[in-house]
């Protein structure tokens, strides 16, 4: 099953979408630019989801549900945030069909047209923040701390698998505080919250900073971000928080009454992560034999092939197999004991190499005789065999080490693709040979920054906190510059 699959040295892109439909993660729908996520693919998203919403409810966040509709009036409020979506909008105009007169089939009923149009939600803020003025009166209503698991729409026309469909699965938080100094911490709070979740689940390593203003969320005063660096040396940014200041508290008319009894507008945040970070997970780890995924997000952390002629002998492997099954799910080891008789072992060894499991047991009747398990990892494909008695320790160690050693190879081909340039040429150089994050200095200026991406196609990723801020001269203009920021073509 996974050899037929381009390799990521011939065609990357081509890879990636191939190795998505195949490892049943996803596939294209009839509604152009949607996609079916299948049961494999949801339940990678599902373990993703459930980790996240744990770590939101331990930082004192709560869910809700608004609704998927906004009417047209709220979008333009804030001014930077319809600029920012207008491109991106679906919009219900009429509200019922009717049987066409001549019998040709349905259509839309002209005079069932909406009073307002109705946005399709492309980010949730301005409806929450019509909300928030009836739930905000005084400093005690404060803070709010809720997210919501929601789809959003924003209408692209070239659409990609998880990176970038018209609509997808995500989650959005939307706070209010009553002060800025507090908003600012949640807003970076998040942007940890995220960047722990992706390093220590995904396994995928990312630098966390801020966004240059251009690059910014619409309707933001800062932008929080982590960034991840792909396989083909492509950043892919992995989250974003985001600090509103007061805009859209101002826009809606948001205020509550302090301790002193004063009117004060609410400060806010918002911050989300989607599904494009199972494009990320798919991208950062897999190979040519198709998917790699970490222990702590695989649906099926261990599988059991049972080699086997006649049922006495599956019997037998059955009897040795099942206690191990039942001992290693009482120990949250999430396994599959596949015993089908339709399909041959060797089909199944493809199938779930091409599926990304991290470990692969295979019993034969050699192995009931010697006591043993032959264990197959993933992540390396090396095979050895163990001892039943050391079976499920071993398993236990196995899947941490896996999960440590995908995370520390994408730590690796990150640090080998972080180049420092001094100059303009040599940057154009490093951007169209060798790829990766460009670590280079620049004037601040909106202006350099379009001229840079215009002619390089390359855009700034963050404005990076790691490390001291080293003065320096700009690249393109010689200007002076406050510190390195980081630069790459990205998705």
């Amino acid at each position: 099953m996974g050899k037929n699959l381009t390799s990521r040295s011939e065609d990357y892109s081509k890879w990636y979408n191939e190795l998505v439909v195949k490892a049943d993660l996803a596939e294209s729908s009839g509604v152009r630019g949607c996609m079916v996520i299948k049961p494999y693919g949801f339940a990678v998203w599902e373990k993703m989801q459930a980790q996240l919403d744990k770590m939101f409810k331990e930082t004192g966040h709560e869910n809700a549900y608004f609704p998927l509709f906004i009417p047209k009036s709220y979008l333009s409020k804030e001014a930077s945030h319809v600029e920012g979506f207008a491109k991106e909008c679906a919009v219900v105009t009429h509200y019922r069909l009717k049987n066409a007169e001549d019998g040709s089939g349905i259509i839309v009923d002209e005079e069932a047209k909406l009073e307002e149009e109705l946005i399709v939600r492309p980010t949730s803020e301005t409806i929450i923040w019509d909300t928030y003025r009836k739930w905000i009166q005084s400093y005690r209503d404060l803070p709010i701390l809720v997210n919501q698991w929601a789809n959003v729409v924003r209408w692209e026309m070239r659409t990609r698998l998880f990176l970038r469909t018209a609509e997808f699965l995500w989650q959005e938080g939307h706070t209010a505080h009553a002060t800025k100094q507090e908003a600012l911490e949640e807003a970076e709070q998040m942007m940890h919250v995220y960047a722990d979740f992706v390093e220590n689940y995904m396994g995928v390593p990312v630098i966390k900073g801020t966004k240059t203003e251009s690059e910014r969320f619409a309707g933001a005063e800062e932008t929080y971000c982590i960034e991840a660096l792909m396989q083909d040396g492509k950043a892919l940014q992995a989250g974003t928080s985001h600090f509103l200041g007061q805009n859209f508290a101002k826009a809606f008319d948001v205020k509550f009454a302090n301790k002193e009894g004063k009117q004060e507008h609410v400060w806010a945040t918002s911050w989300g992560v989607s599904t494009r970070l199972m494009g990320a997970l798919v991208m950062t780890h897999s190979d040519d034999n198709g998917l790699v995924l970490p222990p702590r997000l695989a649906p099926i952390q261990v599988v059991i092939v049972p080699i086997y002629k006649g049922l006495e002998q599956l019997d037998a492997i059955s009897e040795k197999v099942e206690p191990l099954v039942k001992e290693l799910r009482a120990k949250g080891i999430s396994v599959k004991y596949d015993k089908r008789d339709t399909h041959k072992p060797g089909f199944k060894f493809n199938e779930y190499e091409l599926k990304g499991v991290p470990v692969r047991l295979a019993v034969g009747q050699r192995d009931l005789e010697n006591g043993t398990y032959e264990v197959a990892r993933r992540d390396t494909l090396q095979k050895e065999s163990v001892q039943a008695e050391e079976i499920v320790s071993k398993i236990i160690s196995l899947l941490d080490e896996i999960q440590e050693n995908i995370y520390r190879k994408a730590v690796d081909y990150r640090e080998e693709h972080i180049t420092e340039v001094d100059s303009y040429e040599e940057f154009k150089n490093v951007i169209m040979e060798k790829g990766g994050f460009v670590s280079a200095h620049w004037d601040g200026t909106s202006e350099t920054e379009d001229k840079i991406k215009e002619e390089t196609k390359a855009t700034i990723r963050c404005i990076p906190f790691y490390g001291e801020k080293e003065v320096g001269s700009c690249m393109v203009t010689g200007k002076p510059s406050a510190q390195r920021v980081l630069f790459a073509k990205a998705y």
